[in-house]
């Protein structure tokens, strides 16, 4: 049974029935309500103030995780960044120097990335600083490795141009030594024939006719003829890289113009042809045009006790030739294919 309240009236001096309308009841509903939600929303914010709720204790592990796998990331690419910088500095100080390559500026090695700001998409986040520093670490390493990428390129290239001229270089004898009988070598002397102190500008290999003669490096054939000008048979080779080689008096030519050669192929046999005395060959080495002494030219097929007695041998004509040199520069300086100089 609902109580029934009671309010004093002065005028009638008697007890009135308190009687309540359903607006004046909706009312105090509407307050209560009010007061039971502000409590409510006071009683949530001191909750959370002091106590993570389950979804931002999750959020807040995903977080720790993030940074956890970013310092990981951090980490791994300071050891690739090292391990890079250990690359690079063999690259220039190593490989570099053997191929005689100038090392990689500096500025192209770490040169940046020019334009429109690339990390624009990464700002604005709660974690933009440590995702916009893993980003720019990211792509430096990727240019660095680019550049390293087109260094060992041209490393390639080198290499295989270096294989190619140390195979196309001469250096060995061109007549096995087993066939040598006798060698003349590089300088001033007493021609046999003329009579007169001129420059020898090679060597000469004595032995039997008919003996092979062998390419001394790889090369293409640019002459084969019988010279007038005294060297008889003769072959001409052009191994690229600055060097020709030039095979005179033969006996028998077994190659022709525009044959590819390798080093110690068989291009002839040793005669006697054009101004020569005895079956040998004459051995000339040009170097960027110039004749050399071919002394230097002959080590690969040699012992270190049969080098040094050649290079011992020849000094004294070397000298010799020095001194004498001046007097037949136009003569022996420069080599003309088509017109080579007379030979004994």
């Amino acid at each position: 049974m609902a109580k029934v309240k009671y309010r004093y009236n002065p005028e009638t001096l008697s007890y009135d029935i308190i009687t309540t309308s359903v607006k004046d009841k909706l009312k105090q509903l509407g307050i209560m309500f009010a007061a039971s939600i502000l409590i409510a929303v006071v009683y949530f914010a001191i909750f959370s103030y002091f106590y993570d709720t389950p979804k931002e204790r999750i959020l807040t592990n995903n977080l720790s995780d993030i940074k956890f796998n970013y310092q990981m990331l951090f980490q791994d690419l300071n050891d690739i960044d090292n391990l890079l910088s250990d690359i690079q500095k063999r690259d220039d100080n190593i490989y570099r120097t053997v191929l005689e390559s100038e090392p990689i500026p500096i500025s192209v090695r770490y040169a940046g990335f020019g334009g429109i700001n690339r990390y624009e998409p990464l700002e604005g986040y709660l974690n933009s600083e440590l995702m916009i520093t893993a980003a720019k670490h990211t792509d430096r390493i990727i240019k660095q490795l680019y550049v390293q990428s087109l260094s060992y390129d041209e490393l390639i290239e080198k290499t295989i141009q270096k294989e190619q001229m140390t195979a196309s270089r001469p250096a060995i004898l061109p007549i096995s030594p087993k066939d040598l009988v006798n060698t003349s070598k590089f300088g001033m002397r007493f021609h046999p024939i003329l009579k007169y102190w001129r420059p020898h500008t090679g060597m000469d290999f004595s032995a039997e006719r008919g003996t092979p003669i062998y390419a001394t490096g790889d090369g293409t054939i640019i002459k084969t003829e019988y010279s007038r000008s005294g060297y008889g048979n003769t072959i001409v080779i052009d191994h690229g890289f600055g060097y020709n080689t030039l095979y005179a008096h033969l006996h028998n030519i077994g190659v022709s113009v525009g044959n590819e050669v390798k080093r110690g192929q068989i291009i002839g046999t040793v005669g006697n042809t054009g101004l020569s005395t005895r079956p040998h060959l004459h051995y000339e080495v040009f170097v960027n045009g110039r004749r050399v002494n071919p002394i230097h030219y002959i080590y690969n097929n040699l012992s270190h006790e049969e080098y040094i007695n050649f290079v011992e041998q020849s000094q004294n004509n070397e000298e010799i030739f020095e001194d004498w040199s001046s007097e037949f520069e136009n003569d022996i300086d420069i080599i003309d294919v088509d017109n080579v100089n007379e030979s004994d």
